[in-house]
């Protein structure tokens, strides 16, 4: 997921994506011509590295490989995911025809300060009502995954853990 606030730590997280990893690009407060210059840097990295590249916002984009959170009518092309953070989000992304939702918090994080976590067995619930790949969000590492081993999660996403500095 990227944003504004990444900076120059963008180029660095994206460089530290494993292969075959998705990036969400929401710079949705950058003005339009260099949202759309930017989103072309990326894309370079993206098919250099072999990284799916999906966009946010109404605003189409060249050479984006889908859409998260598709908002009206938009032409159907490559891979839509949705952000779910309830029941009801999930029944909607699923009736969406999305291919992959992306969820949270599942436990507390930063980027929404004091908000409530799923925590595992709300996720698990949650879960039985999401079609496609569920892929987790919200103070998730390696030992938060260990916790939601069973579950039917596909994979973690972080807004700012890959632009973090790499602690020795």
């Amino acid at each position: 997921m990227t944003d504004e606030r990444m900076g120059d730590a963008l180029w660095t997280a994206l460089e530290r994506l494993p292969r075959g990893s998705g990036i969400v690009f929401r710079h949705y407060a950058t003005p339009l011509t260099q949202r759309r210059a930017l989103f072309a840097r990326v894309l370079t990295v993206a098919r250099r590295r072999r990284l799916v590249l999906l966009r946010a916002g109404g605003v189409a984009m060249r050479g984006e490989m889908g859409v998260h959170n598709p908002r009206g009518r938009q032409p159907r092309r490559g891979m839509k995911t949705c952000a779910v953070h309830n029941l009801a989000e999930a029944v909607a992304a699923r009736r969406a025809g999305a291919d992959a939702v992306f969820v949270s918090p599942v436990f507390a994080t930063r980027s929404h300060p004091g908000a409530r976590g799923l925590g595992v067995v709300r996720l698990g619930l949650l879960l039985r009502s999401v079609a496609g790949a569920a892929v987790v969000m919200g103070g998730i590492d390696a030992a938060a995954m260990r916790r939601l081993r069973g579950l039917r999660v596909y994979g973690w996403a972080g807004i700012d853990a890959w632009s973090r500095p790499v602690s020795a």
